[in-house]
């Protein structure tokens, strides 16, 4: 068992509290067939970040305004598409037991496809959540975070993240904060700890009003 103790948690979604997979799957393979990628290397880069940050990555000489262009066409492909998109294990009761405590939601994806993927896994939005919108640089860039943390009024020491991906486990190291990894992309990528999904993390609180995660490892 291990225990934590923040003041605020930051959730990513894909991947973190939302399995949307089938729909990145979809979309992301549908898009290296029309570039002539191998579908197997883009799914190793696309966790985590924007899109645009994603395509760069894998074309590195392609202009940039086409990977914005494509950005916005693969997003309202994804915000339509929430075939088999599911909550993670374990993320129901976890978002129940975060009600009236500080905690946002900081994703890569826009606010139409946060919407579309939270409301089709049937969790609660956030009150404060960070979105694509809302950044001038995709993780692993900490800013996300950081403006996550500042919303609630918390400083990065104080908050522990939740992530699933390389990137974001290195947005929220790079921000200072300590961070969860979810899932069976997370343990590689140097989380403070591991966790297969949200059923092994239980919510409490202490006699100061402090976050406690007691999360089961091993």
């Amino acid at each position: 068992m291990t225990t934590l103790t923040a003041r605020a948690l930051l959730l990513d979604m894909d991947g973190t509290i939302v399995n949307s997979d089938a729909v990145v799957e979809r979309c992301w393979r549908g898009w290296a067939d029309e570039q002539g990628l191998d579908g197997d290397e883009v799914m190793k880069v696309v966790h985590g970040r924007q899109g645009y940050a994603t395509m760069a990555v894998l074309l590195p000489e392609r202009p940039m305004e086409l990977n914005h262009e494509d950005n916005r066409r693969m997003l309202a492909a994804e915000t339509a598409d929430v075939d088999g998109v599911v909550p993670v294990p374990g993320a129901p009761a976890f978002m129940a037991a975060l009600a009236g405590l500080p905690h946002a939601l900081v994703t890569s994806a826009d606010r139409a496809l946060s919407d579309a993927r939270m409301g089709a896994a049937g969790l609660p939005m956030p009150a404060v959540r960070v979105t694509a919108e809302s950044v001038s640089a995709s993780k692993p860039d900490p800013e996300g975070f950081l403006k996550g943390a500042a919303e609630l009024g918390f400083a990065p020491q104080d908050c522990v993240v939740f992530e699933d991906s390389e990137a974001g486990i290195a947005a929220g190291r790079a921000a200072g904060m300590r961070v969860v990894g979810v899932g069976p992309r997370a343990a590689a990528h140097g989380p403070d700890v591991a966790v297969p999904d949200l059923t092994a993390v239980r919510v409490e609180t202490d006699a100061a009003g402090a976050i406690v995660l007691r999360i089961t490892t091993g």
